[in-house]
């Protein structure tokens, strides 16, 4: 009997009120089966794409084209407040968590996932924040980075290719860092002018990591753009430093907002 008849049939013997068991008994399946095929979740073509993609596609390991400004704003997410983790199979799950306040974020984020590579990306909602998520056997490949600890405890540079794509695709990546770990701020300050208290507010873009790698990566890439940017520390514990980047000069300021955006 040709696989489709079986299914069929096995929904019909269904729809006269037959149980799971007597199904799988009547059409030589087992019971497993044929609760997927009731639920709708058996496998068909698209579920079978879907699964290869995930399995063969890359773009490091096959023939596969990168979409270079997607990767390069997605690499820069990760590398803010992303991680990769590893489940049965071999395979892996890259999230990037994003603020709650930020919608338009949640959903670049999940775009340029899908961009990179063909398979779909969820959201699974915390509190106070959102889990964007994409499965892959591949997802280390495209991030090198990825290791045991947290992202500070060791040395965090770019593969060459991968210093390729950030170099011919800057300000994406810029975008991306700003828009994990970054903010728009405006600082007001107040200064005597012939004896009379002036106040003046000017934007500034700050960029905070616990990862000195991170943060020069930052840097290298703001002076290629011709930004002009200040750095501070500020001491987390005993054993664990913060850095901010600062972006406040009016020129500089200006530049950045004009691709940096609001991730709102």
């Amino acid at each position: 009997m040709d696989p489709r008849e079986i299914v069929d049939r096995a929904l019909r013997l269904h729809a006269r009120g037959w149980t799971d068991r007597a199904v799988a008994q009547a059409c030589g399946v087992s019971v497993h089966t044929v609760r997927h095929w009731r639920s709708g979740r058996r496998r068909g073509p698209e579920v079978e794409a879907r699964r290869a993609a995930r399995t063969s596609y890359c773009p490091r390991c096959s023939s596969a084209e990168l979409d270079a400004a997607a990767y390069a704003y997605l690499l820069g997410l990760y590398l803010g407040d992303g991680h990769i983790t590893a489940h049965r199979r071999g395979v892996h799950f890259l999230a990037v968590f994003c603020d709650n306040a930020y919608p338009g974020l949640i959903r670049a984020c999940g775009e340029a996932m899908e961009a990179v590579f063909p398979v779909s990306a969820f959201s699974v909602p915390r509190r106070g924040y959102t889990e964007v998520k994409s499965a892959s056997t591949h997802w280390p490949c495209l991030f090198p980075q990825h290791g045991p600890g947290r992202k500070h405890s060791r040395t965090i540079s770019l593969d060459r290719w991968q210093q390729e794509v950030v170099d011919a695709r800057t300000r994406e990546f810029v975008r991306g860092l700003f828009h994990s770990d970054g903010c728009r701020v405006t600082n007001r300050v107040r200064r005597t002018v012939g004896g009379t208290w002036k106040y003046y507010e000017y934007p500034r873009s700050l960029f905070s990591n616990t990862s000195e790698g991170i943060l020069d990566l930052l840097g290298t890439a703001l002076d290629r753009l011709g930004v002009r940017w200040s750095l501070r520390f500020r001491d987390n514990g005993p054993h664990r430093r913060s850095g901010i980047l600062s972006v406040a000069e009016r020129t500089s300021a200006a530049l950045l907002d004009s691709f940096v955006g609001d991730k709102r």
